[in-house]
């Protein structure tokens, strides 16, 4: 696997202040989906062999596949969608969660998500997607603490 460049900001609390910021930014929400649709595009080169159904996270509308690695010192995910808004969204969730402690990732509540009206402004399905996104994440947590 490519090196993550997980995380950007020291805490999950900074990432999630970071991204409340850049979110302000824009004026409306098609600027956002653009970024979310930019920021989908950093997300680190994903292997084709790791593109199987042991890697898909189900829940999702669109093809998702996610890979944790590490311990309860630090967890790392990589994943990668099919759809570019997806993408993006895997992009906010890992920079608030990937290269974190199981602890920390506990601890922190996906508060960006309201903070930049997300959760209001994506489908159901995309809603669910992305929840799916983050139980995964809190799940492989808890296991790395148990």
């Amino acid at each position: 696997m490519t090196d993550s460049p997980f995380p950007l900001e020291p805490t999950a609390t900074e990432a999630q202040a970071a991204i409340k910021e850049e979110f302000a930014f824009f004026g409306d929400w098609s600027e956002r989906y653009q970024y979310l649709i930019d920021l989908g595009r950093k997300l680190p080169p994903f292997p084709e062999a790791l593109k199987i159904e042991e890697h898909r996270l189900l829940g999702c509308q669109s093809l998702v596949w996610i890979v944790p690695s590490g311990d309860a010192s630090r967890l790392d995910f990589a994943a990668v969608s099919d759809s570019a808004i997806v993408s993006g969204l895997i992009f906010l969730a890992l920079r608030v969660y990937s290269g974190r402690s199981a602890q920390e990732i506990l601890d922190t509540a996906p508060d960006y998500i309201a903070d930049i009206g997300l959760a209001k402004h994506l489908s159901p399905t995309r809603s669910n997607g992305l929840a799916s996104l983050l139980a995964f994440i809190r799940d492989t947590a808890q296991h790395a603490l148990a």
